[in-house]
């Protein structure tokens, strides 16, 4: 038995990176560090992505918590914000009056919602006037779905994957939503103009007003509530029928206004610490600060060299990665007992790759999974750096939750694909079907894909990506979903490999939970708890329940009748 000093790690923010750091480590060495959490927000870790399922009304509030770190040796400290790092001492202070000695300290403090500069936004106080929120914490979601009672006109400022996603949620509740974008195109960083009209049109068929290339001027208050928000075009941006230009000015009634225009990482801490930052807390490809390797970041808060899309997958990613370094630091005092093993030859046994690293042998369509409306992903348990930096495959995947409009990106898409000689791009424009496909080869594997109007291509498209499955030699059959059939849907998950992931966001295989199952999981929850799958974006959920269902039955098959 080994005996170890605990090392000491002070994790500073609570989200859904910080308890996502806190549980690998829990899960590789529980004994090997005391984990001190100061977390501000008041509550137990929620999954921050579910916010617009919640404003939609899909989910309740109870069913976005995700669970506390379950460990002797962690303390986690809830309505706690840490006010300074001490690197000399190596001590972070919080406003509590409490210091928390650290070998290593993990800032993990997310972004804040940006708030746009314009006049009649802030009150005297510098606060928002009453019916005007931003959409980035769970106070802010349970304020919004307060505040729909008795708000039957909103307005959603930004076009991004959260304003579309919350324009549709509140749609879906019977309220008039009119959503305004300041660029010609919605989603302008992940679609083309094409793809963003079709996106549009599907937006307009849910009952969501879309004014783009608008600037909001000035919100309009009456009383301290919000009441209205003036709007104004670009002559040289809004386009006319006639090929002209037409002046847009006007006001926007609305009880209820959402903000969605962006993040701004929270740097201050790092700042005054001497740490160098960024637009984010500057790091390199070890989630190290170049001017102390004890202190690292991660999530929102992080900027690698390669880059950030502030999307949670990237940031559990890290965590996995931040958690095996840490680990790997990790070395025993002295050995108490020689270990039994250590005196025994060893066996040889034919190496396997881990779960999340195994690969199809085949070019076969995906599997069960696709057809129950997973999507399918390759999930590395870690991902190793080159001289290219660090491999954020599958990391990158962008899906909108708006219901009925589907929205899936990945990798190379949108205005940023570069036209390289060697990446062919091949694409489907169906505007009249609400249909819009683009996917981009090189070197006979898919690099990147758009995918508007159509759930189970998307599917296909990200298992193809994130598993690097080789594409077709015509790229052309991968716009469309298999109609022959011998493509159709599987009749039973008894026909899904293992290795299928069905939970992309935390890379959990169909292997996966049907070990836990094995080990004596009987529902989704328990499930979740063992494998994490369905704690992401939570599109995998009927996936999910199918496969347990399935497997409670194959344990227990129900007997014919005589």
């Amino acid at each position: 038995m080994n005996l170890r000093v605990p090392v000491k790690v002070v994790v500073v923010g609570f989200g859904m990176v910080g308890s996502r750091l806190v549980d690998e480590l829990l899960r590789r060495e529980p004994e090997a560090f005391d984990i001190t959490v100061l977390g501000a927000e008041p509550y137990e870790p929620y999954n921050r992505v579910l916010l617009s399922d919640v404003v939609a009304g899909r989910t309740d509030v109870a069913a976005i918590t995700m669970p506390l770190p379950d460990g002797a040796r962690v303390s986690v400290l809830r309505g706690v914000t840490a006010t300074g790092i001490d690197r000399e001492s190596r001590v972070v202070t919080a406003d509590d009056g409490t210091t928390h000695p650290y070998d290593h300290v993990v800032l993990a403090t997310g972004a804040a919602a940006r708030i746009p500069p314009i006049p009649g936004l802030r009150t005297a106080d510098g606060g928002l006037p009453a019916g005007v929120h931003a959409l980035r914490t769970l106070d802010d979601a349970r304020e919004i779905v307060a505040a729909t009672v008795n708000a039957p006109r909103v307005v959603v400022v930004g076009g991004g994957v959260l304003g579309l996603e919350a324009a549709v949620g509140l749609a879906g509740r019977g309220l008039s939503v009119t959503l305004i974008h300041n660029v010609p195109s919605l989603m302008e960083r992940q679609l083309d103009p094409e793809a963003a009209a079709v996106v549009r049109s599907g937006l307009e068929a849910q009952g969501v007003a879309v004014l783009p290339n608008c600037l909001s001027s000035e919100v309009l208050v009456a009383g301290g509530r919000a009441v209205g928000i003036r709007v104004k075009g670009n002559p040289d941006r809004v386009p006319t029928g006639d090929g002209g230009a037409a002046q847009r000015d006007e006001v926007v009634a609305a009880r209820l206004i959402i903000f969605s225009v962006g993040t701004i990482p929270e740097t201050g801490i790092a700042a005054e610490a001497g740490l160098s930052t960024d637009r984010g807390i500057v790091v390199g490809h070890d989630l190290a600060s170049p001017d102390d390797p004890r202190v690292h970041a991660i999530g929102d808060c992080a900027q690698p060299p390669e880059g950030s899309r502030g999307l949670v997958a990237e940031g559990w990613d890290q965590a996995r990665r931040l958690a095996e370094k840490l680990v790997s630091l990790v070395e025993p005092v002295f050995a108490l007992v020689e270990p039994v093993s250590s005196l025994v030859e060893p066996v040889a046994t034919p190496a396997e790759p881990t779960a999340h690293l195994r690969l199809p042998h085949d070019a076969a369509q995906p599997s069960m999974a696709v057809r129950l409306g997973a999507l399918l992903a390759g999930g590395a348990t870690t991902r190793a750096q080159s001289d290219r930096g660090i491999d954020t495959r599958g990391t990158d995947v962008v899906k909108v939750k708006g219901g009925p409009l589907s929205v899936t990106t990945m990798g190379v898409c949108g205005p940023s694909r570069p036209k390289g000689a060697t990446q062919r791009a091949v694409r489907l424009a169906d505007p009249a079907g609400g249909r819009y496909v683009e996917v981009v080869v090189s070197d006979g594997i898919l690099v990147g894909a758009t995918c508007v109007g159509d759930p189970r291509v998307a599917a296909d498209l990200t298992a193809a990506y994130t598993r690097r499955t080789p594409v077709p030699v015509d790229p052309a059959f991968l716009l469309l979903t298999p109609v022959m059939p011998t493509a159709a849907p599987a009749s039973s998950p008894e026909h899904m490999p293992d290795d299928a992931v069905v939970c992309r966001c935390n890379g959990v295989t169909k292997g996966d939970i049907t070990e836990s199952c094995g080990a004596g999981a009987h529902t989704v929850e328990e499930v979740a708890r063992d494998t994490r799958a369905t704690t992401g974006c939570g599109s995998c959920r009927d996936a999910v329940c199918g496969l347990v269902d399935w497997l409670q039955e194959t344990k227990n098959p129900v007997p014919e009748p005589a």
